[in-house]
């Protein structure tokens, strides 16, 4: 019996992100900034913190972006391995890229999700301490998130996951699938066996997962996650940093390296490193992305991102 597992990290971060447009021309959607820092900072911070010291991170659309933003980020020790998906062809196949390159069971981000954890450590000690098995993070939310995610049914008796449906039309449980994972190795062998779906023609993690349980690995849930933000769209962007400046504390949040004309206001703001606001203007409740100019003179903007060469008013998403 293994009394002790080792586990390393792993996020998926090579999707096209075409609903993030106009900014993921520039930023792959794992990178984008949360607070001027990437949103794969985050992941890799949660993973040091409980001890992971390697991480395989599987890249597509713009990888080099994410390699050089995680190399000029990166402040802590740990081995990061860049592995490339020639094909964005769904999350299972995105894992398969993985197989021969991950020895041992693994932590496992969604690099497009902005989580808020609490308890992450004692489940992975939990995990360590087995010989075998997998856990599915989960939160209880409401059937219209479940929906756009995938719903978590357990078995009565045993209190293991019996089953895992894909974006559910019709949801009778209350248990969402947040996108982390603590796999064990066989899920590589059930990803070799997960067919692409008629749907979408990708392969499904979700059908991985059904097969892992159908071949008797136990799956459990874990409840250890506060908050997550999937980031789909700008309006999701613009809401994940507000939401993370009102946990930090902060009235704004302006990196060093940014030159505000003196007589600018801002009110709830998120200015990045690079960014030249040269007239009177108030911003309030907007995000500005590195290297961004502002050049309005006067005036007030409220609810917007903007960056180099964009400028989305989220407040319509808002009043929606």
């Amino acid at each position: 019996m293994n009394t002790k597992r080792d586990v390393v990290g792993v996020i998926l971060a090579g999707g096209r992100g075409t609903r993030m447009e106009p900014f993921s021309s520039q930023f792959p959607k794992p990178i984008l900034p949360v607070c001027n820092k990437p949103l794969m900072e985050y992941h890799l911070e949660s993973m040091a913190n409980i001890g992971i010291k390697e991480v395989f991170i599987v890249i597509g659309h713009l990888g080099y972006e994410i390699s050089l933003a995680i190399k000029a980020h990166a402040c802590r020790q740990m081995k990061i391995h860049f592995i490339e998906q020639s094909e964005a062809l769904g999350i299972a196949h995105a894992l398969g890229q993985l197989q021969g390159h991950v020895k041992h069971p693994f932590l496992l981000f969604l690099g497009d999700i902005f989580f808020r954890t609490q308890g992450l450590a004692q489940m992975v000690e939990t995990f360590r301490n087995r010989d075998s098995g997998s856990f599915l993070v989960v939160k209880e939310d409401s059937p219209e998130a479940i929906q756009k995610n995938f719903a978590v049914i357990l078995d009565s008796d045993t209190g293991l996951v019996r089953r895992v449906i894909e974006k559910p039309r019709h949801v009778k449980n209350t248990l969402k699938g947040c996108g982390l994972y603590l796999f064990d190795l066989p899920i590589f062998d059930a990803i070799r066996r997960t067919p692409r779906t008629a749907m979408r023609n990708e392969y499904e993690i979700t059908d991985a997962i059904q097969i892992l349980i159908e071949d008797g690995e136990p799956v459990e849930i874990a409840k250890v996650v506060d908050e997550d933000l999937n980031m789909t769209t700008p309006y999701d962007l613009h809401r994940c940093n507000m939401t993370q400046l009102q946990v930090l504390g902060y009235d704004n949040l302006i990196d060093s390296g940014a030159c505000i004309h003196p007589e600018a206001t801002l009110d709830r703001c998120i200015i990045g490193p690079g960014v030249h606001i040269g007239h009177p203007v108030h911003l309030t409740n907007c995000v500005v992305l590195p290297n961004t100019r502002v050049d309005i003179n006067g005036g007030t903007l409220s609810n917007y991102i903007l960056a180099p060469n964009a400028a989305v008013d989220c407040s319509l998403k808002l009043q929606g």
